[in-house]
C-alpha cells in the first residue's frame, strides 16, 4: 500500500510518473490489465482514468462493454479511498455495484472521480473511531471523450479498520 502511495504522488507531476503507475497496477491488478486503463490525473482528492475504445473493450455492437465501464467506475472509486486513506489501517471491500448505463460509448470514456478529503473525515475516519465498519457509496459519473453522459456507477464500499476484521483460520 505504501508503495500505491507513493507512485500515485509521484504521478501528480509526471507523466512518466503516470506510465510507472499504469504499468506497476496492471501487474498488481490482472484481471483489470486487459482494459488499459490509463491514468490521466492525480488529483489531491481523486483521480481521472481513461478506458480506451479498443477491440478488447467492445460488445457486440461495437460500442464499450457494461462490463469494462463497471470495472473503470469501481477501479475509479476503490484507487481514489485507498490513496485518501493514505495507510494500511483500513480495509476497503467493495459491498455493491450498480450502473445506469445512458448512452453507447463509441469513443475513449473517462472517469473522473473527487472524494474531498474532509468527506473522506467525516464519512469513514470519524465513523470509524465509534462503529467497527461504515460503508460508503461512491457515484462515479463516465464521460466519453465528446462528453456524452456514458453511465453512472455507484459503488458502495464497506471499510473497517484492520485490526476489526475478522477472518476464519482453518477449514
Amino acid at each position: 500500500m505504501k508503495k500505491l502511495l507513493i507512485l500515485l504522488e509521484r504521478a501528480r507531476n509526471s507523466s512518466f510518473q503516470r506510465r510507472i503507475l499504469d504499468f506497476a497496477l496492471a501487474r498488481a491488478i490482472p484481471f483489470n490489465s486487459p482494459h488499459g486503463f490509463r491514468i490521466i490525473e492525480v488529483f489531491e482528492d481523486g483521480i481521472k482514468i481513461l478506458l480506451p475504445y479498443k477491440r478488447k473493450n467492445l460488445n457486440h455492437l461495437k460500442g464499450i462493454h457494461a462490463c469494462a465501464l463497471a470495472t473503470l467506475s469501481e477501479f475509479a472509486a476503490g484507487i481514489t479511498l485507498a490513496k485518501l486513506s493514505g495507510t494500511d489501517s483500513y480495509r476497503l471491500i467493495m459491498k455493491e455495484l450498480s450502473m445506469v448505463y445512458h448512452y453507447q460509448a463509441k469513443e475513449d470514456v473517462v472517469a473522473e472521480l473527487h472524494f474531498p478529503s474532509e468527506e473522506f473525515k467525516n464519512k469513514i475516519t470519524l465513523p470509524l473511531n465509534s462503529q467497527d465498519a461504515v460503508f460508503v457509496e461512491i457515484v462515479v459519473e463516465l464521460f466519453d471523450v465528446k462528453k456524452n453522459h456514458i453511465s453512472t456507477g455507484k459503488v458502495n464500499w464497506q471499510i473497517k479498520k484492520w485490526e476489526k476484521v475478522k477472518t476464519k483460520t482453518g477449514s
